[in-house]
């Protein structure tokens, strides 16, 4: 049976939405932020109501489905194809990609394959929860809420009250 250990708790996940969104606000004067379909919209909607009360005016969120960008795509069973929501212009902006999880980078890259769709950016910044390591690519989050150093066997779980549950990330060993 595999172990699961909670590495971040609601109020953990809340602390470190609240300094990656400082350090969002620090770095840049303005930002729109995309989340990656499914927890990066989540997450990036949060950071937005931190943010806006940081900079006094209203965050644009869009929300990026990067499945048909994937370089794995034809691989497995058939993708699940999620909405794409950007209703502004990205060109001239500072984006910042949010996702939940950091692990080969591979999401990432197709992340930015598909937002090139939309325009170009002036700047484009990576915001994740939590960076696992292990990248297949030389891609490097600018805000991270926590680095958990994981082996290639064990998978990190990331829930939210948003879908039904509670705030929780989660490390899981399976069985060797």
């Amino acid at each position: 049976m595999p172990e699961h250990t909670v590495i971040l708790d609601g109020a953990a996940i809340h602390r470190a939405l609240t300094r990656i969104a400082h350090e969002i606000a620090e770095r840049n004067r303005s930002a729109v932020l995309i989340g990656i379909q499914r927890g990066g919209i989540i997450l990036a909607q949060r950071l937005a109501v931190s943010l806006t009360a940081i900079w006094g005016q209203p965050v644009l969120v869009g929300s990026l489905d990067i499945t048909m960008h994937r370089d794995d795509v034809g691989q497995a069973i058939p993708p699940v194809i999620q909405p794409t929501v950007i209703p502004f212009n990205v060109t001239g902006q500072t984006v910042v990609i949010v996702d939940d999880v950091i692990f080969s980078g591979r999401t990432t890259r197709a992340a930015l394959d598909a937002l090139n769709d939309f325009g170009r950016a002036k700047r484009i910044q990576l915001a994740v929860l939590v960076d696992r390591g292990h990248r297949e690519l030389p891609i490097k989050a600018d805000f991270v809420g926590k680095n958990v150093p994981t082996a290639l066997t064990e998978q990190i779980l990331v829930n939210f009250s948003e879908d039904g549950g509670k705030d929780e990330v989660t490390l899981v060993r399976k069985d060797q």
